[in-house]
């Protein structure tokens, strides 16, 4: 039976790596992309329907849930990989306290959309999220997405 997967930066760069990689044979990728132009090489991938892109951002779970459910119609979800991340150069020496913060929140937003999602769907059946965030300290990455990652899974 064929597995499904969501990836969140799923448009370009690792992300859209990650959903090649997962396709393999006959399973099938969520991609969520904010910019809908990182999403057009899906409609003429060789995999056909089995890359399915949704445009929003990854952080709002009416998003997080049209992905769930599209991934859930075409198998079981087998894993959530939390790749989104907005990247704005800033510096404590230049910007307000305040702007530092906001691009810090922005990291673990759909890293825990994810999570939450992730788990509400999985329906009693385990299912991985995947953390690769980058650029964002341990600390916050562990408190966002491994308080949600099963300790015991293979």
């Amino acid at each position: 039976m064929s597995r499904s997967y969501v990836v969140t930066g799923g448009g370009r760069g690792v992300g859209r790596s990650l959903v090649e990689r997962l396709l393999g044979e006959a399973d099938s990728v969520v991609a969520i992309e904010l910019d809908p132009a990182a999403l057009a090489w899906a409609d003429s991938h060789p995999a056909g329907r089995r890359v399915i892109a949704v445009v929003g951002d990854a952080a709002d779970e009416d998003v997080a849930e049209q992905a769930a459910d599209l991934a859930q119609a075409a198998g079981p979800l087998a894993g959530w990989v939390n790749n989104a991340a907005v990247f704005r150069d800033s510096s404590i020496h230049s910007a307000s306290t305040r702007e530092v913060l906001d691009l810090i929140a922005l990291h673990p937003e759909p890293a825990v959309a994810g999570c939450a999602t992730a788990a509400a769907t999985s329906s009693g059946r385990p299912t991985r999220p995947i953390g690769c965030s980058r650029r964002i300290s341990s600390s916050i990455r562990a408190a966002a997405v491994g308080s949600c990652w099963p300790r015991n899974a293979s």
